[in-house]
């Protein structure tokens, strides 16, 4: 036999003692032998099984219908900001979107009670907003439970003076509406007023989009001017789900002061009982506001209001100008009793049945000799 021959026949032999060597590694019966095992391929066998052991032991969380992908998300500025939450106009997977950022607490101010409850918040806040489908409520696009990949544009760091990401957030991510809040809205005709068909096309928005909340079961508790946005073409979307509510079966499961002073029911300022109708009180003041384009009870501290809303009816003053069909309304809307007060889905009936060609809209400021309010005393 060649010798050559028989170095490569025992070569192969040695290199596939050393295979076997290496598959009875794990065999107790089996001798293990250091010259026998082939290092290089055993880390290639054993990197194989861990890797196939990693995916298959891995158990993912299941996603929730409403999570998106944070990594598309990117802020650009901040817009506004409260003691909790920012919002930011942004970007999400080539979309122009607002992103409402919930910081949960990562200083040593914050309670352990206090971020369970934000927490809370978060989810019942996006539990509402996804089930939600209406052209006057702002469209719900997705959130994150986790904020650890969020980007905040180059330009817009912290560099220029904004407060740096907080370490422990949420997000919600809604469409991006670029006319604003009604608020802004209403303080920029302050002096010009508004036209009365404008006047009742915002009203009718509010009025479908409560109406629609309501017949899911759900009561806004902070229905205001600020928290409603309005489009380019001046329709408006219901906004800020932040202290919205599933309606309780039982009207004393649903008790404690929510909302804004000024907007809320007297019910809800007395600490007792309320349910959806707390929301048509707030309608009321809004519809106030938005004929009249001004403030309600500017001159009252917030006490003031609290005390006389509860104790002595104290409601906006309507002008004479103010055509009566509207200002029933108003007067029905904001009645003290929560049962007489109309279902929302009526207010609507009310209003599309308003023909705004035989009414006007409040006289301006410069030419309000003919529009006088009908003030009332209080006692304060």
């Amino acid at each position: 036999m060649d010798s050559s021959k028989g170095e490569g026949i025992l070569a192969a032999g040695e290199s596939e003692s050393k295979i076997q060597g290496m598959r009875s590694f794990s065999s107790k019966d089996a001798p293990l032998r250091a010259d026998t095992i082939d290092l290089k391929c055993l880390d290639i066998e054993l990197d194989k099984h861990m890797r196939e052991g990693m995916f298959k032991g891995k158990v993912e969380a299941p996603r929730e219908d409403w999570e998106i992908d944070i990594s598309k998300l990117l802020l650009r500025y901040e817009v506004a900001r409260g003691t909790y939450g920012t919002v930011y106009r942004a970007e999400y997977d080539g979309r122009d979107v607002a992103v409402k950022l919930l910081d949960w607490g990562g200083d040593e101010f914050t309670t352990e009670a206090e971020t369970a409850a934000l927490r809370a918040s978060f989810q019942k806040e996006v539990a509402v907003w996804h089930e939600l489908d209406h052209p006057n409520v702002t469209k719900f696009i997705g959130a994150s439970i986790s904020t650890g990949e969020l980007k905040l544009q180059q330009k817009h760091s912290t560099s220029n003076g904004s407060k740096p990401l907080p370490t422990r957030a949420c997000c919600v991510v809604v469409e991006y509406i670029p006319g604003g809040t009604l608020k802004q809205f209403l303080i920029k005709n302050m002096r010009k007023k508004l036209p009365y068909k404008t006047v009742i096309q915002l009203a009718l928005g509010l009025a479908k989009g409560l109406s629609y909340l309501h017949s899911k079961k759900i009561v806004h508790r902070d229905v205001k001017t600020e928290n409603m946005l309005l489009d380019s073409n001046q329709e408006l979307k219901i906004a800020d789900f932040g202290v919205a509510r599933v309606e309780a079966q039982n009207p004393n499961d649903m008790t404690g002061e929510t909302g804004t002073l000024g907007y809320m029911a007297p019910e809800v300022l007395n600490g007792k009982p309320y349910n959806r109708k707390c929301d048509v009180y707030s309608f009321s003041i809004c519809l106030w506001e938005i004929y009249c384009c001004d403030m309600p009870y500017p001159n009252l501290s917030f006490a003031e209001v609290s005390s006389a809303v509860v104790r002595q009816d104290l409601r906006p003053d309507i002008p004479r100008c103010c055509p009566s069909t509207l200002a029933s309304i108003m007067k029905k809307c904001w009645d003290p009793s929560s049962e007489k007060r109309p279902e929302m889905e009526e207010v609507v009936r009310l209003l599309q049945a308003i023909d705004p060609s035989k009414g006007r809209g409040m006289i301006p400021d410069d030419k309000s000799s003919g529009c006088i309010h009908l003030f009332r005393s209080c006692g304060l």
